[in-house]
């Protein structure tokens, strides 16, 4: 019974997932009109409220006291970033003539295209004892720059497919997720609101995944009149599969290329394995807005961006010991502070 609790308490946001889909989807498609529009005028679009939470909450409990030191080598920073905003979307560039659904490609490149991960390419950076002041910069780096970079890789893969506003989304995401980034961090320039932010950083952590929980529960709500409507036969599995296929290879590709170029690089492990983790990772809340709220017309958009981030999960676990394996205890860094889990 305990190893059972113990699971949970470690996976239930995954779990949480998985019942919150599959629910929502048979909630939208037994009880919603072939047109939820009405519904989500009257009861407002969930992500463009809880999305900025979100992203504060994870700003407010980030610890930038750190940075200066991977500002002071950008080696690593600047190639996690690259393999991050670069290499990884023009892979998805490649794989969007595989996918045998039209919203599964919209899905597909715009996880492929949002920034890194707020808090998750740290803690898996910590776990395999690298420099987390890597991770933190390029998470800081690529999260400022996703209301320009993000729509621009958008236009070039599916801008002739699915009509974009690059103007109007960029407006959106600078103060959808620009602001509420950039004013965490100005919280915490206040001594006791960051040992506040810092003290309660589980319990803040808690609630920003529950909101991203309630953001992707109301979009399979949504989705479920299309579901409805649409064959469930061997087509769509297949492109379900095709696509979760296509979200694997280019986490892989991330991790591979991210760590490769550090050892061709020359960086020291600690830093490898930061850009390993920071390099690869994709955030999923800035990915769900842009599904759910500023693309139109593709409802299942969203479980691309959702099956990218449940596959970084699931492998990121498995990596982080082997690149534990690759560090000698000499090579290991003297963390300045404990670990947040």
């Amino acid at each position: 019974m305990t190893s059972v609790l113990q699971f949970v308490e470690k996976r239930w946001f995954i779990i949480g997932l998985l019942i919150l889909i599959p629910s929502g989807f048979v909630l939208g498609a037994r009880f919603l009109s072939d047109d939820p529009a009405q519904l989500v005028k009257q009861a407002g679009t969930v992500s463009k409220f809880l999305t900025p939470l979100v992203l504060f909450l994870m700003s407010v409990t980030l610890d930038s006291r750190k940075l200066w030191d991977a500002i002071r080598d950008p080696g690593p920073v600047a190639w996690a970033s690259t393999t991050n905003y670069v290499l990884i979307p023009l892979a998805a560039l490649g794989l969007l003539s595989w996918q045998q659904h039209p919203d599964f490609a919209a899905g597909l490149m715009v996880a492929a295209s949002v920034p890194c991960t707020m808090a998750a390419a740290s803690v898996w950076t910590r776990k395999a004892d690298g420099n987390d002041a890597v991770s933190m910069l390029v998470t800081i780096l690529t999260n400022s720059l996703c209301f320009l970079i993000t729509p621009l890789w958008l236009q070039r893969g599916i801008g002739t497919s699915i009509s974009i506003d690059v103007e109007q989304m960029i407006l959106k995401l600078l103060y959808s997720a620009l602001l509420p980034i950039l004013l965490g961090q100005i919280v915490r320039l206040w001594p006791w609101l960051r040992q506040a932010a810092d003290r309660l950083k589980t319990p803040l952590g808690v609630i920003a995944q529950i909101c991203l929980l309630t953001i992707v529960f109301w979009a399979a709500v949504q989705g479920g009149p299309q579901l409805r409507s649409a064959q469930l036969d061997g087509v769509l599995l297949k492109a379900m599969g095709v696509v979760w296929l296509s979200v694997i290879l280019l986490h892989t590709l991330g991790l591979v290329s991210a760590y490769v170029g550090g050892t061709v690089f020359r960086f020291t492990p600690a830093d490898r394995v930061a850009a390993t983790f920071a390099g690869s990772q994709k955030t999923l809340p800035i990915g769900v807005y842009i599904a759910t709220e500023l693309l139109q017309g593709v409802p299942f958009a969203v479980y691309p961006v959702i099956m990218f981030h449940a596959s970084q999960l699931v492998m990121d676990t498995l990596v982080v010991d082997l690149l534990k394996l690759s560090q000698s205890p000499a090579d290991t860094p003297k963390p300045d502070m404990p670990p947040l889990d």
